[in-house]
C-alpha cells in the first residue's frame, strides 16, 4: 500500500469516528430571572398599587369634572387641558414657573461654582467651610421659609439692617411687590441649595488629574484660561447633574412659595404647583387640579430629556 493510500485510509477512518459530543451545562439564567422575578413581585405589586394604579385613575379623572367628594361626575373631555392654555391665572402661573426654574438654575449653579472653586483652592479651613455652606440644605424647606418671611417683613432683619446704614427710604417691600416677592423666593432656594450644586461641583473638580493643570500652568496659560479650557469641559458631567437637577426642582418648586408668599401679590408668584393645589383642595375642582398636574408633568419630562440630550451631545 502506498503513502497516499495509506493517508486516504487514514481520513476516512477518522471522517467515520463520531465525534464526542460535550456535556451540555444547564443553562442558569433562566432560572436565576425566575427566581428574582419571584422576588421581585411584591416590590411590583405594591408600585403597582400605590403608584401605577393612581396615575392611571388619576390620568382618567383629569377629563373630568369630579370635586373630590362626589361619587359621580361627568367626563368633559379636554376642557381642562383647554382651560390651562386659555385662562389668565394658568397662563401666569405656567410663566412664573418657567421663569423660577430658569433664573434659580442659572444662580444656583453659578453660585455653586463659585463656591466649590473657593472651597477647593486649598484654603485651611475648607473643610469648615463645605459645613458651613452646605448646613442650609438640611433644613427643612417650611422652616427656611418662615425664617425668610419674618426676615424680609416691613420691620423684619433686613429693613432694619437696611435703615440702619441710611438706605431704609429705598427698602423694597419685599413680599408686598409683584417683582420682590418673585426675586425674594428665587433668592431663598438659592440660599438654601447652593451648597448642595457645591459637593457635585466639588465631586467633579477633585476626580480632574492636577497633572492637566500643572501642564497647562507650564504652558503659559492663566488661571482664566485654565478653567475655561481645562477645568471648565471636564466638569461637563457634574454640570449635566446640577443643572437637572434645578431645573426639575424650580419647575416642582411648592413649598417655598406656598409658605413665603401663598402665590401673592395679587397671584404674581403663583407656580403650577400652588395653583395645582389650590385648585384641587381649595376649590374642589380636583379635575382641574389633576389636569395641572399631567400638563406640569409633560413639562418636567420634557426639560429632563431635553438637558439629557444637550449633555451628551457636548460630551
Amino acid at each position: 500500500m502506498t503513502l497516499t493510500e495509506e493517508r486516504t485510509s487514514l481520513d476516512t477512518m477518522v471522517a467515520t469516528v463520531p465525534p464526542k459530543r460535550r456535556p451540555r451545562r444547564p443553562f442558569v439564567g433562566v432560572a436565576q430571572s425566575r427566581s428574582l422575578l419571584l422576588l421581585a413581585i411584591p416590590a411590583l405589586i405594591f408600585y403597582g398599587f400605590a403608584v401605577l394604579v393612581p396615575s392611571i385613575r388619576g390620568g382618567v379623572l383629569a377629563f373630568t369634572d369630579w370635586d373630590g367628594l362626589s361619587q359621580t361626575y361627568d367626563f368633559v373631555g379636554f376642557k381642562n387641558f383647554i382651560r390651562i392654555f386659555t385662562t389668565q391665572s394658568s397662563l401666569s402661573a405656567l410663566k412664573m414657573t418657567l421663569i423660577f426654574a430658569v433664573a434659580i438654575t442659572i444662580l444656583q449653579n453659578g453660585i455653586g461654582l463659585l463656591l466649590a472653586l473657593g472651597v477647593n483652592s486649598g484654603l485651611k479651613s475648607q473643610n469648615f467651610l463645605r459645613v458651613l455652606f452646605f448646613a442650609p440644605v438640611v433644613i427643612t424647606p417650611v422652616v427656611v421659609a418662615y425664617l425668610w418671611k419674618f426676615l424680609l417683613t416691613p420691620n423684619g432683619a433686613v429693613n432694619t439692617v437696611l435703615g440702619a446704614v441710611g438706605l431704609g427710604d429705598v427698602a423694597p417691600s419685599w413680599l408686598g411687590d409683584p417683582f420682590w416677592a418673585g426675586a425674594s423666593i428665587v433668592m431663598m432656594v438659592v440660599w438654601q441649595h447652593a451648597g448642595y450644586s457645591m459637593v457635585i461641583y466639588i465631586a467633579g473638580l477633585q476626580s480632574i488629574p492636577q497633572e492637566i493643570n500643572e501642564a497647562a500652568a507650564v504652558d503659559g496659560a492663566g488661571a482664566w484660561r485654565r478653567f475655561w479650557s481645562v477645568t471648565w469641559p471636564l466638569l461637563a458631567p457634574a454640570t449635566a447633574i446640577n443643572v437637572m437637577l434645578t431645573i426639575i426642582g424650580g419647575l416642582k418648586m411648592f413649598t417655598e412659595v406656598f409658605v413665603l408668599t401663598a402665590g401673592g401679590p395679587g397671584g404674581s408668584t403663583e407656580t403650577m404647583s400652588t395653583l395645582l393645589y389650590k385648585s384641587a383642595f381649595q376649590f374642589n375642582e380636583f379635575g382641574y387640579g389633576i389636569a395641572l398636574a399631567l400638563v406640569l408633568a409633560v413639562i418636567v419630562v420634557f426639560f429632563s430629556v431635553a438637558q439629557q440630550r444637550m449633555a451628551r451631545k457636548a460630551n
